[in-house]
């Protein structure tokens, strides 16, 4: 067996380089870390100048935040986990195949794929007065059913994208193939092409969720009492009297738990994703 040994010089090099990566995430990260430990610091300590980093941990904000009663931050969480969720999948279902008929049979690659991006391109703001007014006609304001469908709006561009990049690596050999055992469009759809796309179909349940979210927008405007998300709910905080830093930001602590666990439920996925284009049938 040979044993390759580093000389100094490599050595020096590798601990630079992991020493800038490690400055370079903390820095990234900075305004994370800060608020996760103001989440723990009492009133006193958050409002010392200079700020403390050493200081000793409380979980008051955090009971304030869940158990006061001045605000219902668990139901704020469970609303944006139904809105984000109930988008996320709304649009995978209805661009999957649209993607499909884009990149095999060419149905609308040419018109309704730049128009759906460029759409998206444009400020949601100018969406905001129309969307009410409808919202308002149809009794959707202030529900979870309609904050999904916003939500779906907003994700179905980037997930077409997505989606089309992606089928268009599959060789059509498959489903050439397929239709020789006899398949038809959907059991190709379903059965071959389905499972072969399950890293996009991670990468963009993960990009989608993420996006719905943080959407807060349409949360102001849209909602009130029952469909409040927890982007608006953690603005709850900042009253007439001043603004709780602490418990805004155990509230914004306790907000990026689910979208942090999917994601890195579903890294591996994602990555896979990342190099699926290198696959060449």
């Amino acid at each position: 067996m040979i044993v390759t040994r580093r000389n100094p010089v490599t050595r020096l090099v590798h601990a630079l380089r992991w020493a800038a990566f490690i400055v370079i995430a903390f820095i990234l990260n900075l305004p994370i870390l800060a608020t996760i430990m103001t989440s723990f610091k009492t009133t006193g300590d958050i409002n010392t100048s200079p700020p403390v980093w050493i200081f000793t941990p409380t979980l008051s904000n955090y009971e304030e935040v869940l158990f006061a009663g001045n605000t219902n931050l668990p139901e704020y969480i469970f609303n944006s986990i139904a809105i984000a969720g109930g988008g996320t999948i709304l649009a995978m279902l209805l661009t999957f195949p649209a993607a499909y008929a884009m990149v095999r049979y060419d149905i609308g690659k040419s018109w309704l794929l730049p128009l759906v991006t460029n759409v998206r391109a444009l400020p949601l703001i100018i969406y905001a007065i129309p969307i009410y007014l409808m919202f308002q006609m149809v009794g959707l304001l202030d529900t979870r059913t309609g904050m999904a469908l916003i939500a779906c709006v907003i994700n179905i561009p980037v997930a077409l994208v997505l989606f089309v990049g992606f089928l268009q690596e599959i060789p059509e050999e498959m489903d050439a193939a397929a239709k020789i055992d006899g398949a038809g469009k959907w059991g190709i759809l379903w059965h071959i092409i389905l499972p072969l796309s399950r890293p996009i179909l991670f990468a963009v349940l993960v990009l989608s969720f993420v996006y719905s979210w943080n959407e807060f927008l349409f949360g102001l405007i849209l909602t009130t009492k029952n469909a409040v998300p927890v982007t608006v709910g953690a603005t709850f905080f900042v009253t007439s009297y001043g603004v709780k830093w602490g418990a805004t930001a155990a509230a914004m602590t306790l907000g990026i738990v689910p979208p942090m666990i999917l994601g890195l439920f579903a890294y591996p996925y994602i990555g896979k994703s990342m190099l699926a284009g290198a696959l060449k049938g």
